[in-house]
């Protein structure tokens, strides 16, 4: 692998150019005008998420009154939006705003390393020049700003399942989706229980033979217009800004007010939850299929657009199965009932695999960064780790929410360095009653596996994490800079 000499420099350098990483190229030229800056994005286009998965049904399991962005209001009838059309949304803001011209494709960041010595980083990435080939090439940068993402691309989360070679039929995992795979007619076993399965489920039984999805444990499934009426009406009469606005600020508040109820009444917010169910299922229906052993938002709920997966469900199109896997066979899968559920397609919608900064190596003045060991400053930063934050989204509510907040502090902070000389930031506790708690709240299996290696949340402010967009407007958009703990020199 050949190393190119020159290096360039930017202020900034954003790593990531999907849904976040468009979005910080836009509140960078909008804030911070004089700010250089280059998005470095491993693959060859533009989307991230919605680029890299292909399963069918593919859409958001939030509604894109929120999930789009601030500046951009969304404007397609679908308040709970297909794939492609949140690409197409994505790649138009880039488009748009010139951000795309400010992008260099296959560019996958390896490496950062922090000088406090120049106050700059040195990122080393790799360039694919085709056949699997690659050159390293290097930037400098003042401010590094992660956008790529909180998972692993190259491959998702596959549990070791006895038997697997002997299954005759295909095994795929929904992140590698084959380009033309026909399952017309035939009998699917989707393993899982999340957002992927509720939403494949009902995409593949509109042609398959029949769906079944194979959960170990149930998961609380909401079911929700997939077109906002209101947002409809309220575009005629006040237009397309004010009214996405609008239903934006009712989104939110609706979404804090049925978290922190299902927070406070976890049993009677559960029994609306399979009230909806029994409503859509009818009174013959086994409950348990979709009755939790958690409480409600101990994980995060599934949203089904219309209730499809419940018609395929009353259609006969599809089923759901509780119960654990005992092996594959050569049919289909056993399961420790001793029943066999027979397929020819095996979907393994078994999760994602958490990887913080898109698995680049940080080293700061020779010592490489554990950062299991630092504490998150305001959902965005690093304890003693100067200039870089990442952006990362809710788990209970839109991840564009959060991300849009992040990128408003980090123009914050880089104009406030500015004004004030400073060429370094760097946020270090100096409370030793703050106490180091677990990253997230949350049960989920994806979340569980990562926690070791993730940084940890600190017991108070500004360390603590308490997913509301209400409390991080106040902190981030209005609260202060120089809030002694963020050191500046």
């Amino acid at each position: 692998m050949e190393t190119i000499q020159k290096t360039e420099h930017f202020d900034v350098l954003i790593v990531g150019a999907g849904l976040s990483g468009i979005g910080a190229g836009y509140h960078l030229q909008q804030k911070c005008p004089g700010k250089s800056y280059v998005i470095l994005e491993g693959r060859d286009c533009i989307g991230g998420t919605w680029d890299l998965f292909r399963y069918p049904g593919i859409r958001s399991d939030s509604d894109m009154f929120t999930l789009g962005y601030s500046f951009k209001p969304w404007t397609d009838p679908k308040a709970i939006a297909d794939g492609p059309s949140i690409l197409k949304y994505v790649r138009e803001t880039a488009t748009e705003n010139g951000i795309d011209k400010k992008i260099r494709f296959r560019h996958r960041v390896k490496r950062a390393s922090w000088s406090t010595q120049d106050a700059r980083w040195t990122i080393e990435a790799e360039r694919g020049t085709g056949e699997g080939a690659a050159d390293v090439v290097r930037f400098t940068c003042n401010f590094l700003f992660s956008c790529s993402g909180y998972y692993r691309y190259t491959d998702g989360y596959t549990p070791e399942f006895a038997g697997r070679d002997d299954f005759k039929g295909q095994i795929i995992h929904p992140q590698k989706w084959p380009d033309k795979l026909d399952y017309a007619g035939k009998r699917v076993v989707v393993i899982g229980s999340g957002a992927t399965a509720v939403t494949l489920v009902p995409a593949m039984a509109e042609t398959a033979g029949h769906v079944t999805m194979l959960q170990r444990s149930p998961t609380y499934v909401v079911a929700r217009p997939e077109q906002d009426q209101l947002a409809i009406s309220l575009r005629k009469r006040l237009g397309d800004k004010l009214a996405y606005h609008i239903i934006r600020w009712r989104n939110v508040l609706l979404g804090l007010f049925f978290f922190q109820f299902a927070r406070r009444r976890p049993a009677r917010f559960k029994k609306m939850v399979l009230g909806g169910v029994r409503l859509a299922l009818g009174p013959d229906y086994d409950l348990a299929n979709f009755n939790p052993s958690y409480n409600p938002w101990d994980q995060r709920l599934c949203l089904v657009p219309d209730g499809d997966l419940f018609r395929s469900i009353k259609q006969k199109r599809a089923s759901v199965v509780t119960a654990e896997i005992d092996r594959f066979t050569e049919r289909g899968i056993r399961l420790k009932d001793g029943s066999e559920l027979e397929a020819d397609i095996i979907i393994t919608a078994t999760g994602l695999v958490l990887q913080l900064l898109g698995g680049m190596e940080a080293v700061v003045d020779g010592r490489s960064v554990d950062f299991a060991k630092t504490m998150n400053y305001k959902g965005m930063m690093y304890s003693d780790v100067p200039n870089l934050a990442s952006a990362f989204g809710y788990t209970n509510a839109s991840w564009t929410l959060k991300c849009d907040l992040t990128c408003e502090y980090v123009c914050r902070l880089i104009n406030y360095m500015d004004r004030h000389g400073y060429k370094q930031c760097m946020p270090h506790n100096i409370d030793p009653s703050i106490e180091q708690l677990p990253a997230l709240d949350f049960s989920s299996g994806y979340v569980q596996r990562a926690l070791p290696m993730l940084p940890k949340q600190g017991s108070k402010r500004p360390w603590r994490l308490f997913q509301n967009y209400a409390i991080d407007i106040v902190t981030l958009r209005f609260g202060k800079v120089d809030d002694g703990v963020m050191k500046y020199s």
